[in-house]
């Protein structure tokens, strides 16, 4: 457990770099771009990298050999990169640098995001996987609220004052799990693993997709659909919209993060005892409901109350989600599967904020919540066809997935 929670720190960082980055740099691209459909477009850049890349960088992560281990090779080189080029977003000069600085600060971000996520299952036996996954969420969620919360306060002080504190923090980070984690020594499977790759040492992406998974994976698009179109444009929906300042627009998205960070330890808890899946349908239904009341709310103190029970709805999806996609598969295919994750989700915020935005163009800013409700709904339809999880499935004895 500890362990984990040191773990968490790289989670932490992510965290607080990509609520930065969703929260602020559509007011940077606000200024060039006047169009909602092209910010939106334009906010996807990181998704097209970990399309391919994320995919790709889990694999090879499965088979990579160092004397820092099979990921912490990744996070040393990505991270520092991430850092110091979230830093220079702010100090653009115009367009051009402002896209050049985002498409190399997404790039960093991908060599890394995968191999820190796999940690997590390198160094937790399958049966401790949810709760871990509550406990690692949490720390990123106290990312998340840190960054609306405190970056609010500190883009009103100068407009590149978050970019930097989330540079500095990034770092310390990468110090403290380098320190910390050491995989040899903390790995659950590493003499398993080791067999493994030396006689299969390439694992196959197409033998991953069974029928369980093919569903799972399609329920984790449209409900990212939904979540990644909502929370790239809401500053701009509670600006333009609801008539919100920038920084009470951003501010908002604290309680939807507060509630997830206090509820994602429990989730992972009641995943464990109740099923991952049951957990994620009830929070598909209920985030779903709260997406519909949103169209309805224009009191601000409302609006906060309805994120802060829709945080609660997202950790019961979120939580359970990674360990359940890590769960239909053996534990020599963590990474590739980590990676399939990636790219499903990356596939869905590459498809919601311009669909979104465009529909935004076209019939105006209370469309985002209805189409974020329908995509929920057609999460639960995915989700009705997916068999229960391993809480309700027999496990061979060394804890493999079956």
């Amino acid at each position: 457990m500890k362990r984990t929670w040191l773990l968490g720190f790289g989670f932490f960082s992510i965290s607080i770099t990509w609520a930065l980055y969703n929260a602020f740099v559509p007011f940077f691209l606000e200024n060039y771009v006047q169009s909602i459909a092209l910010v939106g477009f334009l906010m996807t850049i990181d998704n097209y990298f970990a399309l391919f890349l994320q995919p790709w960088i889990g694999n090879r992560s499965d088979r990579t050999r160092s004397r820092y281990g099979r990921r912490m090779p990744y996070l040393l080189i990505g991270m520092p990169l991430a850092a110091v080029l979230t830093a220079l977003i702010p100090f653009h000069t115009g367009l051009f640098t402002l896209l050049l600085f985002m498409i190399l600060m997404n790039l960093a971000m991908s060599l890394y995001r995968s191999p820190t996520v796999a940690l997590m299952p390198d160094i937790t036996p399958e049966t401790g996987r949810t709760k871990a996954n509550g406990i690692i969420n949490f720390m990123g969620g106290v990312g998340s609220i840190i960054a609306f919360g405190v970056g609010s306060m500190l883009y009103d002080v100068h407009k590149s004052a978050p970019f930097i504190a989330a540079g500095i923090v990034t770092l310390i980070c990468l110090l403290v799990v380098n320190r910390s984690i050491k995989e040899e020594r903390d790995g659950v499977n590493v003499h398993t693993e080791q067999s493994v790759i030396a006689k299969k040492p390439r694992i196959s992406l197409k033998k991953q997709l069974d029928r369980t998974t093919l569903f799972l994976l399609a329920a984790i698009f449209f409900w990212f659909v939904a979540y990644q179109g909502v929370e790239t444009l809401f500053t701009l929906y509670g600006k333009n919209h609801l008539g919100l300042s920038e920084n009470a627009s951003s501010f908002s998205l604290t309680f939807f993060s507060l509630a997830f960070v206090l509820f994602a330890i429990p989730s992972g808890f009641l995943g464990k005892r109740f099923g991952k899946k049951k957990m994620i349908m009830i929070g598909i239904c209920g985030l779903f409901t709260v997406f519909a009341l949103v169209t309805l709310v224009e009191d601000l103190l409302m609006l906060r109350l309805v994120l802060l029970i829709g945080g609660m709805f997202w950790a019961c999806i979120n939580i359970n989600s990674y360990p359940f996609i890590i769960s239909t598969g053996k534990e020599e295919s963590i990474g590739t599967r980590t990676g399939l994750y990636y790219l499903v989700s990356s596939l869905a915020a590459i498809t919601s904020p311009p669909l979104l935005g465009k529909m935004i163009d076209s019939f105006g800013y209370s469309i985002l919540f209805y189409s974020a409700s329908v995509s929920m709904l057609m999460a639960l339809v995915c989700m009705l066809m997916v068999k229960q999880d391993n809480e309700s499935l027999n496990v061979s004895d060394n804890g493999l997935s079956q």
